[in-house]
């Protein structure tokens, strides 16, 4: 068992080192023209600068919940929560800075190359050093927790409720500790996502508003002044957001097993059923061994493909291998990690305290469903969003009727979307579940994302890709580099569409296991963890929670209208009060656009970003833990349905407007009636794939994290409860 800490420390630093090295082999690389170079520059700067802003703003934030944390609870909680935020601050910020190199130099080496998989390599070296951040910083500050409060200060070995706060409170040391740098990470990954979200497609909808559908300009064309602020975007939302969203989910779903175990352990105490500390040790390092098993795994997949001699024509293809070749070695090494472990517990004691119906297998079973419902949920995905298939080519015929039946089509899509991962999940949960009991679901969360690493490798690929095309129009490149750019954006939406279904879908997962723990720690030990949809305090809870998604969704939404709308006006009065700019004699102002996005982004995230903190503390401090169980539950069913069929939706429509625009329907290219309509479809499904369906997995984990790690405190401390001890 000694060896396991061990593997997560090599892991974290052989990620961290091949990150480095990508880094620099992309920084190398020429960036091409002046004017190549130039327009990178200033993305660059717009990026670097907004992530500056928010960062301070967020080093606030995070001082003013660890300094909460810390009084409400325990230091070590506190200290662990700035952990997390660092690790995950720095995943988005240095994979954000390796995304605006990379993207001139994937425009540069389509230029120079005409070859589609050469280009691919460039994109997918930027995207590596994201990918391996989020996995080598999440193991790296695992580690650190571990090794500083597990072992250094012997919390690890400490099982019972025996710490004690100077206001009385008793909590169990480490999962507390855990909870809270899982906590850090998840509000570093709120502000990501949720300021990212709005900036980028604030910028995004002005420049398609105005340029595209009523300038009848280029998607990316210079004269458009909101292009660098849309470019911009990609990268403080689609790259610094989504590497500190899914590092988020990675931790959250490890935490969420090794605390659970913690609860199970004590649940078997009080019912006797046997098991040993030895079988608590091993449910703990489980997750970890699998975590660093599933880096190794990763990073053998992303050296497949750039080590790579021959690359196809098929980009999706490409990628595709390199995540497999890492989900299918996961699934082998995870075996081993199983066994190793578990292969010296009675297989009876298993049974009876944990729930494991195959002995030392049952763990690895549980991961494993994890891994193909991830696999084939990223499936559903990729049907319902990729022009490739039927779904989304209808959706683009629709917009030869009309953006009525564009935007219908497209809802109409988005909806039926959300049946198969569902049913997935569903099937996930159960078979989880019978291998391995509530560990096993937990398993299963860990399964889904064990390969992460590799997940966002290929997620980061496609906003380069998207730079990477608008860098190739605003120099006026000739038109076969921008068909490969092009080509390269549209696999990007795909992919992108399928890592926010592999979100979800471990979010959802990780949910329903820190919901358990949730349930333990205000139940007496050995008592039957039964939430009664009938009790009319569960039942309001849970239809409260229904409805906080829908909130949370249109809070964002209205966000990113007024920073549009904004936008818009600005990019209407430069075409209309400089001379020459339609012309293309005059240079718009972009810098004034860049500073209405990230204005508008620092505005409109505040409320949204709290909204997922404060509303389960207060609602457990006035209706008490039972009303903020039912609205866990509530908010984590309806979240998981908005977030399929808002990123669905959304990839469908902007793959539709890449399939027309790439000639595919006779008569129908850019700039006929069908583009604009098409354009309107992606316009309306912008803020739902890229801000409210991203921010929705998020939404739902750090509900589920600040409820278990305050109610330690309102399950003594609330409103019901003070109103029954008075009238007594």
């Amino acid at each position: 068992m000694q060896l396991v800490p061990v593997l997560v420390i090599c892991a974290a630093c052989l990620a961290l080192a091949f990150a480095v090295f990508n880094y620099f082999a992309v920084k190398k690389l020429p960036e091409g023209t002046q004017q190549m170079s130039e327009i990178s520059g200033a993305i660059r700067a717009g990026a670097g600068a907004f992530l500056s802003y928010e960062y301070k703003i967020l080093f606030f934030a995070v001082g003013a919940v660890a300094v909460i944390l810390g009084v409400l609870t325990m230091w070590q909680a506190a200290a662990a929560l700035i952990i997390g935020a660092v690790m995950s601050g720095s995943a988005g910020l240095i994979g954000m800075r390796t995304a605006v190199y990379a993207n001139v130099r994937v425009t540069n080496r389509a230029r120079l190359s005409r070859n589609i998989g050469q280009t691919v390599k460039v994109a997918f070296r930027g995207g590596s050093v994201m990918g391996l951040c989020v996995g080598g910083f999440a193991l790296l500050g695992l580690f650190l927790v571990y090794a500083l409060f597990g072992l250094g200060m012997r919390q690890l070995y400490v099982t019972e409720a025996s710490h004690v706060n100077f206001l009385g409170l008793r909590f169990i040391p480490f999962p507390m500790t855990l909870s809270g740098y899982a906590l850090g990470c998840s509000i570093v990954a709120m502000f990501n996502r949720v300021g990212g979200g709005i900036y980028t497609k604030a910028a995004d909808m002005g420049a398609d508003l105005v340029g595209k559908t009523e300038a009848h300009i280029p998607e990316d064309d210079p004269r458009n002044p909101a292009t660098i602020a849309d470019n911009v975007g990609d990268n403080v939302g689609d790259v610094a957001g989504l590497g500190s969203d899914l590092l988020e989910s990675y931790v959250g779903a490890i935490s969420s097993g090794i605390i659970l175990a913690y609860h199970l352990f004590l649940h078997s105490h009080a019912l006797g059923t046997g098991m040993q500390t030895s079988a608590l040790m091993r449910c703990i390092l489980f997750p970890l061994a699998l975590a660093a098993v599933g880096m190794f795994a990763s990073c053998t997949g992303i050296a497949s493909l750039l080590l790579r001699r021959r690359m196809s024509h098929d980009p999706h293809r490409d990628l595709n291998s390199a995540t497999y070749l890492a989900a299918g070695l996961t699934a082998v090494l995870g075996l081993a990690a199983s066994l190793l472990l578990f292969r010296g517990e009675a297989p009876a004691v298993l049974r009876t305290a944990l729930g494991f119906t195959a002995g030392a297998f049952s763990p690895w079973i549980a991961a494993v469903c994890g891994v193909v419902a991830g696999v084939l949920i990223g499936m559903t995905a990729e049907y319902y969003t990729s022009s490739e298939f039927r779904p989304t080519r209808h959706l683009a015929h629709a917009s030869t009727e009309g953006a009525a039946l564009t935007v219908t089509q497209g809802l109409a899509l988005g909806m039926r979307s959300c049946m198969a991962p569902c049913f997935l999940l569903a099937v996930c949960i159960m078979a989880s579940y019978q291998a391995a009991g509530m560990y096993g679901v937990a398993m299963a969360a860990i399964g889904m994302l064990s390969f992460v690493t590799a997940t966002v490798c290929v997620d980061t690929y496609g906003p380069i890709s998207d730079n990477a095309g608008g860098i190739a129009e605003m120099c006026g490149l000739d038109p076969e580099v921008r068909r490969i750019t092009d080509t390269l954006d549209a696999v990007g939406n795909t992919t992108a569409a399928i890592g926010k279904g592999f979100a979800i879908g471990s979010g959802a997962l990780a949910a329903l296991a820190l919901m358990i723990s949730y349930l333990y720690s205000f139940h007496e030990p050995g008592s039957d963890l039964i939430l009664n949809m009938m009790k009319p305090m569960i039942l309001a809870g849970a239809i409260a929670g229904a409805a906080l998604p829908f909130l949370f969704s249109g809070i964002l939404i209205e966000a990113v209208t007024k920073a549009a709308r904004r936008m818009v006006d600005e990019v209407r009065r430069q075409f209309r009060e400089i001379p020459g700019l339609l012309e293309g004699t005059a240079r718009p102002d972009y810098r004034t656009c860049i500073g209405i996005s990230s204005r508008g982004a620092i505005r409109e995230m505040k409320l949204p970003s709290l909204l997922a903190i404060v509303v389960p503390v207060v609602c457990g401090f006035l209706l008490g833990p039972e009303f903020v169980g039912g609205l866990i539950i509530g908010a984590t069913l309806s979240a998981i349905m908005i977030a399929i069929f808002c990123g669905n939706s959304g990839g469908a429509w902007d793959n539709g407007k890449k399939y027309i625009e790439a000639g595919q329907i006779e008569g129908s290219g850019k700039g006929t009636p069908a583009h604009d309509a098409a354009v309107v479809g992606d316009t309306v499904g912008d803020p739902l794939k890229d801000t409210v369906g991203p921010c929705l997995d998020i939404f739902i984990k750090i509900m589920s994290t600040a409820s278990l790690v305050a109610v330690p405190v309102f399950a003594r401390v609330n409103l019901p409860a003070i109103l029954t001890h008075s009238l007594r």
